[in-house]
């Protein structure tokens, strides 16, 4: 068996592959699905008479508003109607309770931490640390974060101001969070500080490729327990429409809702207006969004099936892999610390996939064996080229075979 992978190695290597895995990305079967977008025919004013040409809604138009509160199922002067991606609105979210958090900023305190769940998305990690903020791992579990972690890194220790995490379609190993995990952390979380920020970044709302758990709207938990004002909830169309094209929106209250109103207000002036009503007039309402979003599904799925069959045919001593039902990832864990190599190893096959490590903070996988795997963006003939490669790379680094 160990002489048939080697002659594959070779003669993948022969073949000067170039195929990058890396990130997320919608293909460009799944990008024309929106391009009416491009074409579509507005008019000048929105419903309630405001100029989309001009200065002003610096909240977003009351329709796009509208949108947001139906998708989020949160009422609609909780909502924010924004540009771009959930991940700007978060990170938004964070620079506006360094700034002006009350009763102390988080600039003021000496060593601001918060709770992230692990494997995790690398551009939380990355935008934390632009802050200084130190992110504290938590691992995760098949429905949501260890709850008797979560509660003994708050005893443990000092300076926690929040947590941060996708609560729907984990990034990058697809859990779904429980109702009960969720009303735990807020129960949790809000008895420890009645300052403690939860902030969801729901990038995978409505991003189901199979069927999947059922999850209470987040805004309904909220609401029973309380936690309104702590907790900020994002989520956006960059995977819906086009990348960075989009709308994004945002649910929270209180304090917390005026903080990201006051670092909008200056940094923004106002939204994209324009392309807030040409969303509207191309969905209409949520239901068309979800609708829309079947045909993603139909487009995604069979990628994650082609990633799958190579994974299945891997030794198990050689390790797991999620099996996700929406969202874009897929998570290998190695059963030894050979992730680092595995990622080389492909890259000399000619397939690039997201560094070993990346989805902990600070670039560190305490046990180098979490590899992400994106089989969104290639077509179906170079992700199976991609896969024979990953699934190659696997067997030499944990057979330790010389190449």
């Amino acid at each position: 068996m160990h002489k048939e992978i080697i002659t594959r190695f070779n003669s993948l290597k022969e073949k000067q592959l170039s195929i990058d895995i890396t990130r997320g990305k919608p293909d460009l079967d799944q990008l024309d699905l929106s391009n009416k977008l491009l074409n579509i025919s507005i008019p000048t004013t929105s419903e309630d008479g405001a100029d989309l040409r001009n200065y002003g809604e610096p909240f977003g138009i009351i329709e796009a508003r509208k949108l947001g509160s139906e998708l989020l199922e949160a009422p609609v002067e909780n909502i924010l109607a924004c540009e771009q991606s959930s991940l700007l609105l978060t990170y938004q979210t964070v620079l506006s309770n360094f700034l002006f958090a009350e009763p102390k900023p988080w600039k003021d305190i000496k060593n601001p931490k918060f709770i992230c769940p692990v494997p995790g998305f690398d551009r939380h990690f990355m935008m934390l640390n632009d802050f200084g903020i130190e992110a504290l791992p938590v691992p995760l579990h098949e429905d949501g974060v260890d709850i008797d972690a979560f509660q003994k890194i708050l005893e443990n220790e000092n300076d926690i101001v929040g947590m941060l995490c996708v609560p729907r379609h984990s990034n990058p190993s697809g859990e779904i969070y429980s109702d009960i995990n969720l009303e735990n952390l807020f129960k949790i979380g809000s008895s420890f500080s009645d300052k403690f920020l939860f902030i969801f970044d729901h990038a995978y709302l409505i991003h189901d490729f199979l069927p999947s758990k059922k999850q209470r709207p987040l805004w309904e938990i909220v609401k029973e327990t309380g936690v309104e004002d702590q907790t900020v909830i994002t989520t956006s169309f960059s995977k819906v429409t086009f990348g960075g094209g989009g709308i994004s929106f945002v649910a929270t209250s209180g304090h917390s809702l005026e903080l990201i109103k006051r670092v909008r207000t200056t940094m923004i002036i106002c939204p994209d207006k324009i392309n807030q009503k040409r969303h509207i007039e191309f969905f209409k309402n949520a239901e068309n969004v979800k609708n829309h979003m079947k045909k993603h599904a139909e487009l995604i799925r069979p990628k994650f099936e082609i990633a799958n069959s190579f994974l299945e045919k891997l030794p198990e001593e050689c390790g797991t892999f999620s099996k996700p039902t929406g969202g874009y990832f897929i998570t290998y864990s190695t059963s030894k610390a050979i992730a680092t190599k595995v990622v080389s190893l492909c890259k000399e096959m000619g397939v690039l996939i997201t560094p070993a490590g990346s989805t902990y903070p600070n670039g560190l996988d305490p046990n180098d064996s979490v590899i992400r795997i994106a089989p969104t963006y290639v077509s179906q003939a170079e992700l199976s080229d991609a896969m024979n490669v990953f699934t190659t790379a696997v067997q030499i680094a944990h057979f330790d075979l010389e190449v």
